[in-house]
C-alpha cells in the first residue's frame, strides 16, 4: 500500500476534526483556572472568582450551563465574586439571536452565587447595546450590586467599578475620589483598554471583553482581538500596576473557541 495514501487521508480529515472541536466541543467546555497574582499591597490570600462574557443565549451557553457555572464557582468557596459584563448576547441596536435569554432569567440564576464578601458586577458593551438599564435592574433586584464609576468598601479592600469604555463614559478619577482610606483598591471593568488611565494607587484591575480572541492557533497565535492595546488574555504588569484579563465563557460573532476554553478564573492574591 502506498504510504502516502493514509497521510493524504489524514490531511483531508484534519480540517473537519478541527472544525468539529472548535465549533462543537470546546465552546461547550467549562474549565476552572487558578491564577496567583503577585501584587504588593494586596490582601494576602484573598481569593476572587472572576466570571465574564456569559452571553447567555449564545450557542453552548444556556440557562442549564449557567447553573453549572454557578455550582462550580460556589464549589471553589471564593472570598469575593466579580462579574465583568456582557450578560446578554446580541449586537449593536439591541439585535438579538433566536435563542435570546431575557436578563431577568440570567439574573435569577446568578442570584445563587455565594461569597463571603459578596458578588459585584459591571456591565459590558452588549448589555448596553441591548438595554443596560434593564440588565442592571435585573441584577440589582437579584441582590447583585452593579457598579458604574462607583467605589465601595468590601472587606479589606476598596472595589471600584468602571463604566464600559465603548458604550459609556468611564471615570477612573471620579471613582477613586470616593476612596477614603489607604486600603488596597481593586478596579473591575469590562474593557481592558482603560488600563493606561489607571494610576499607581490601584494595584489590580480586572477586565474581560476580548474572549481571548476565541481562537489561539499553534504557531500563529491569536489572530483576532477586540483590544486595540493588545490586552488579550492573562496578566499584564506595567509600572507596578497589574491587569488581569479573563477570556470569559460565551462567544460572540462566531460560535467558535479553539485553544481558549470557557473559563471560571479563581485569582489568589499575594503581596509577596
Amino acid at each position: 500500500m502506498n504510504r502516502s495514501i493514509p497521510f493524504a487521508i489524514a490531511l483531508l480529515i484534519a480540517p473537519f476534526l478541527v472544525a468539529a472541536w472548535a465549533f462543537g466541543i470546546e465552546p461547550g467546555m467549562l474549565v476552572v483556572r487558578h491564577v496567583t497574582i503577585h501584587a504588593p499591597g494586596e490582601p494576602e490570600g484573598l481569593r476572587i472568582a472572576v466570571l465574564s462574557d456569559l452571553h447567555i443565549g449564545s450557542p453552548h451557553v444556556g440557562l442549564d450551563k449557567l447553573q453549572r457555572i454557578v455550582e462550580r464557582t460556589n464549589a471553589e468557596s471564593p472570598d469575593l465574586i466579580v462579574l465583568l459584563g456582557d450578560f446578554v448576547t446580541g449586537g449593536p441596536g439591541g439585535r438579538r439571536n433566536a435563542d435570546f435569554v431575557e436578563p431577568e432569567k440570567t439574573a435569577a440564576g446568578l442570584k445563587n452565587l455565594h461569597a463571603r464578601l459578596g458578588v459585584y458586577a459591571v456591565l459590558g458593551n452588549h448589555d448596553w447595546w441591548y438595554d443596560g438599564e434593564r440588565v442592571g435592574r435585573a441584577l440589582r433586584e437579584a441582590g447583585i450590586p452593579v457598579l458604574e464609576n462607583q467605589a465601595l468598601r468590601v472587606g479589606p479592600i476598596w472595589l471600584g467599578g468602571i463604566a464600559d469604555l465603548w458604550t459609556r463614559e468611564p471615570d477612573v478619577a471620579g471613582t477613586l475620589a470616593q476612596v477614603t482610606s489607604a486600603d488596597p483598591v481593586i478596579l473591575i471593568t469590562h474593557n481592558p483598554d482603560i488600563f493606561p488611565e489607571v494610576p499607581p494607587r490601584v494595584g489590580l484591575t480586572l477586565a474581560a471583553h476580548t474572549h481571548g480572541g476565541q481562537v489561539d492557533l499553534p504557531v500563529i497565535g491569536r489572530v483576532i482581538t477586540t483590544s486595540k492595546l493588545g490586552y488579550v488574555a492573562g496578566e499584564y504588569v506595567q509600572q507596578g500596576r497589574h491587569l488581569f484579563v479573563t477570556t470569559g465563557i460565551g462567544t460572540s460573532i462566531m460560535p467558535v473557541r479553539f485553544g481558549v476554553p470557557p473559563e471560571i478564573v479563581i485569582l489568589r492574591l499575594t503581596g509577596t
